[in-house]
């Protein structure tokens, strides 16, 4: 079998990142292969260890104090935990700035810069270093010096003007979704920008600051409703689970659940309606094309709302399978883990942990042929490579090492 290198094997990133934006993009680095070595505070570690419960449980069944969150966005790295309030932990974490050939931080504007940790410093030791600063509002702006998390930077962005059902419906007002959108899509778009700044570098040896913040990136994600807005002068709203520029494109209720038809052609409707034992609704002039459909779907929704009530959704699911129409049931994460084609994609896997045996992990969504992905090890635990990334990379020898762990500099963890 011939073997290959990961995408990114040789690619040393140092990030100092807390919560999820910053260890999202670690994370992804992590997974195509760079060495990540993630700096922690050596008492309290990265902010989402505490963000619990639920909490891992040893093999006794014992709550470890490692939090689910904590554990989504920080496998295949390195634990180190160092002080860099301290000038030693300064001189540690600028020794290994300058070895790297990425820095990622998501501290507050100018926060690192009193410890000799800004870009304008790693850069004088490391003029190659991409160097990725991630925050709520970006370097500069009226906005800059303010904290800014995801829930509120949904609101400000728009995403939550657009979320949500109908004002004129029960239960209609903004609503935020589900996950950290914005955190999660800005540690994606930041991957994305040192990968490029990466080839750059390569090509003419000098590195770059990149200016990630998390407002730029939601108000990026609106897409085609800021299109829409940007064209026609109209202000979208929210629309439940409808489609703001496809019809029938949401939810509909069955007999027994709800399915969503997701009819994204003129052909697929043609299709739905066979299915639906009404090819005249094909050939009608009000609904014949999709902007007709739009048009009109005052009159055509609650059409085919009443059809689909009629069966159900295995019913439904089947039919539309058959005949190529995009359909699917709304899954709870259990009925998620067990539906065929996941389990199929094996996106759920278990990585061992040295307090609770294994942990569960799910995958990069990248599938590579020629350079698979690995998953080589858990999320750390706090400090768990600080005594060996000292040694190998910095050349400390244990005196030192026990030295600076005694008066708080660093924490070593040696549980593994």
């Amino acid at each position: 079998m011939t073997s290959f290198r990961p995408s990114l094997d040789g690619i040393r990133v140092l990030e100092l990142g807390s919560s999820i934006a910053g260890p999202a993009a670690g994370r992804i680095l992590a997974d195509l292969g760079a060495t990540v070595i993630k700096i922690e505070h050596p008492a309290r570690g990265d902010d989402t260890r505490g963000w619990g419960p639920p909490f891992l449980r040893d093999k006794d069944g014992v709550e470890t104090g490692e939090a689910a969150y904590y554990l989504g966005v920080n496998r295949n790295k390195q634990s180190v935990a160092v002080d860099f309030t301290q000038p030693e932990g300064q001189a540690i974490l600028l020794a290994l700035a300058a070895q790297a050939d990425v820095m990622i931080e998501n501290y507050k504007v100018g926060g690192l810069k009193k410890y000799g940790l800004d870009y304008d410093s790693v850069c004088g030791a490391n003029p190659k270093v991409v160097y990725c600063s991630i925050t709520g509002f970006g370097q500069t702006g009226p906005y800059a010096n303010n904290a800014g998390y995801d829930f509120m930077i949904q609101g400000m962005g728009g995403l939550m003007s657009v979320t949500g059902e109908r004002d004129d419906l029960p239960g209609g007002g903004p609503q935020k979704v589900g996950v950290a959108v914005s955190d999660i899509m800005t540690g994606l778009y930041a991957t994305v920008g040192i990968q490029a700044a990466l080839m750059h570098r390569d090509r003419t040896g000098v590195g770059q600051h990149i200016d990630m913040a998390l407002l730029d990136t939601q108000v990026a994600m609106i897409a085609n409703l800021n299109m829409n807005y940007l064209i026609s002068g109209v202000v979208p709203g929210r629309m439940g689970n409808a489609h703001a520029n496809i019809v029938p494109y949401q939810a509909f209720p069955t007999s027994d659940g709800h399915v969503i038809l997701a009819v994204g052609n003129d052909g697929q409707f043609e299709k739905f309606c066979q299915i639906a034992n009404r090819p005249d609704l094909g050939d009608d002039p009000r609904f014949r094309r999709n902007a007709d459909r739009v048009r009109h779907r005052e009159i055509l929704v609650p059409i085919v709302a009443a059809l689909i009530k009629g069966r159900t959704t295995r019913e439904w699911t089947s039919a539309c399978d058959g005949a190529q129409v995009p359909c699917g049931p709304i899954n709870r994460l259990d009925q998620v883990f067990a539906d065929r084609q996941v389990v199929h994609r094996q996106m759920r896997i278990d990585l061992p942990h040295p307090l609770s045996g294994t942990v569960p992990q799910v995958v990069n969504p990248l599938k590579f042929s020629q350079t698979p992905l690995e998953y080589h090890s858990a999320p750390p635990l706090l400090g768990q490579h600080t005594a060996g990334v000292l040694a190998e990379r910095l050349g400390y020898d244990e005196t030192r090492i026990v030295e600076l762990a005694a008066r708080n500099v660093i924490a070593v963890n040696r549980e593994s």
